[in-house]
């Protein structure tokens, strides 16, 4: 079995972040969405993976991969020259693919689900397609599937009246197919080929299309909101305390707090969890609950909780308590105290700044 793992989207509701780095490669609790992802893979059991990208974005995924080795992965990259939906994603992923069965990941998604045990109720049930669902409380926004006895018996791409609220979360299992479903469909409605189509084919022509239904943590990663979430779970579950680099004695460390090589804190009070980088300096800072903070940062005279800073960033001397916020790579901000007092910002592109 290979696995194929969509990687080509753009990532608008994320902007500005999304500029300079796919949104796949935006690091959560200081690692990268798209690496939970390899992970729960490679701990199914498949070993060979194939990388949709868009030709935009495709070095900055070979940069950070390579060919997968350091991971334990074979990753190939299939370039997506336009995006035309799921299925045209698997259409051009057909010469990786083969004749292998495979699994259908969507790189953005975070999901608390073991990929292994689906993956053997796959195998073990003659299934040509079987997919995840969760029940949602907006399915206008999914994939949405009604069941019948454990089985597909409709499927409906973002409907305006749902049939139900099982949602499909971006895991599928196929066969080839698969294949004959994405040679029989049509553009739909928003002028992409929809994976959903292509399944809803298999179920009228009688093939075996089944789904298993969990209620355990899903989270599309789509929205700076959303990135948040993500990362208040995953440090929730952070376990482990390792403090690494150097901590003063007027320092107050308290909960699960990791700290990386090369970081200095000093005159400050951690919070945890929190995940810290290397090469990071604090002091004189606050640090409070689900925050991470990631390789050379410097946070002084602030307090900040809630958040994510990612590399390179300097965070000097702001007055009010930072909360729920997202700071991309090499973001400078600080006070001055010159007169007269005044804000002064160079914002990029759909940057979003509140002022209380």
């Amino acid at each position: 079995m290979k696995a194929l793992v969509l990687c080509a989207g753009k990532g608008t509701r994320l902007r500005p972040l999304t500029f300079t780095s796919a949104k796949h490669l935006i690091p959560v609790a200081n690692k990268p969405i798209l690496m939970y992802s390899l992970e729960a893979i490679k701990n199914a059991g498949i070993e060979e993976v194939g990388l949709v990208v868009s030709p935009d974005n495709a070095e900055d995924f070979k940069k950070r991969f390579g060919d997968g080795s350091e991971i334990g992965l074979k990753i190939s990259y299939i370039v997506q020259h336009e995006p035309k939906g799921l299925a045209h994603a698997v259409a051009v992923s057909r010469d990786f693919l083969g004749d292998d069965d495979f699994l259908m990941y969507l790189g953005d998604n975070l999901i608390s689900v073991d990929l292994k045990e689906f993956v053997d109720e796959f195998n073990s049930g003659g299934y040509d397609a079987y997919v995840l669902l969760t029940p949602v409380d907006d399915p206008t926004r999914f994939g949405v599937v009604v069941l019948k006895d454990g089985k597909i018996v409709e499927i409906v791409e973002k409907p305006k009246v749902p049939p139900s609220n099982l949602a499909i979360i971006g895991v599928y299992l196929f066969t080839s197919k698969i294949f004959e479903g994405v040679d029989n469909i049509k553009p739909s409605w928003r002028g992409e080929y929809e994976i959903t189509d292509a399944i809803g084919y298999l179920v009228k022509k009688g093939y075996n299309v089944s789904a298993k239904v969990i209620y355990g943590w899903w989270k599309d990663t789509g929205k700076p909101e959303d990135l948040i979430e993500a990362n208040r779970k995953l440090l929730e579950e952070m376990s482990v305390t390792s403090i690494r680099g150097n901590v003063d004695h007027s320092s107050v460390i308290q909960g699960r707090v990791q700290i990386g090589e090369d970081t200095s804190v000093i005159d400050s009070v951690i919070r945890g969890p929190v995940i810290i980088g290397r090469g990071t300096r604090i002091r004189n800072a606050y640090i409070g609950p689900y925050t991470s903070i990631g390789n050379n940062v410097v946070l002084e005279d602030c307090e900040i909780e809630n958040s994510i800073v990612l590399d390179e960033t300097s965070i000097i001397r702001v007055p009010n308590r930072i909360d729920s916020s997202v700071f991309g790579r090499n973001v400078f901000l600080t006070t001055s105290d010159a007169k007269p007092r005044i804000l002064r910002f160079i914002l990029g592109d759909y940057s979003r700044t509140e002022l209380i």
